[in-house]
């Protein structure tokens, strides 16, 4: 996980990584196997988070599909499946 801000993060490496969109971001959790973020505010329209992630290991990688639901009404969703990802050595 990047940019957590722990000693091992490379500032570097997670510098390009930008967001587009009016929404405002309140509070932003990264984890190994995750990454959540909750906004104070969400207009309608498209909204863009990139991510970095560090891939250790070579081989096929298939993500779950991308989640956004609304908090207090979670039964309110969508999903964006994502591509398989080749990681070459």
């Amino acid at each position: 996980m990047l940019g957590g801000g722990l000693g091992r993060d490379s500032s570097i490496a997670t510098q390009g990584e930008a967001s587009a969109g009016r929404g405002l971001l309140a509070f932003e959790e990264r984890r190994a196997d995750s990454w959540r973020g909750t906004f104070e505010w969400l207009p309608r329209g498209t909204q863009v988070i990139e991510y970095t992630m560090r891939l250790n290991t070579a081989g096929a990688l298939g993500l779950p599909a991308s989640r956004v639901e609304a908090m207090y009404a979670p039964e309110q969703f969508g999903l964006l499946p994502n591509a398989a990802w080749q990681v070459l050595p």
